[in-house]
Order: structure tokens, then C-alpha cells, then sequence
């Protein structure tokens, strides 16, 4: 697999984990589950994944 294809793969990968983890935050939040470990341990993540995609904005690989 040449790097593009990885970078890719990488991205999309990132794209659908940060899909993942606002609907299981929003799922928590409706659910009253917002002082959970769980829910905060989605909110962590989400943080990371969006400095992630900050930085690749950052250095124009991504829009």
C-alpha cells in the first residue's frame, strides 16, 4: 500500500471513530448519563480526534 493510500485509510478510519464517538455522546447525554465515566471518556476521545484533524487542516492535507 503506498503512503497515500495509507494516509487515507488513516483518515477515513479517524472520520468514522469521530462519528462514532458524537453519537455516543449525544446517545449519553439524551439518556442523563452525562457525568458518566464512560461519557466522559467519549468526550476525551472526541478532543483528541478533532486536534487530530486540526492539525491535518493545518497543513492543508484535508479541507
Amino acid at each position: 500500500m503506498e503512503r497515500i493510500e495509507k494516509f487515507e485509510k488513516m483518515l477515513a478510519d479517524i472520520t468514522a471513530q469521530a462519528e462514532f464517538e458524537n453519537a455516543e455522546i449525544e446517545r449519553l447525554k439524551r439518556a442523563g448519563k452525562d457525568k458518566t465515566a464512560t461519557y466522559k471518556q467519549y468526550l476525551g476521545n472526541k478532543l483528541m480526534l478533532k486536534f487530530i484533524m486540526d492539525k491535518y487542516k493545518r497543513y492543508g492535507l484535508i479541507e
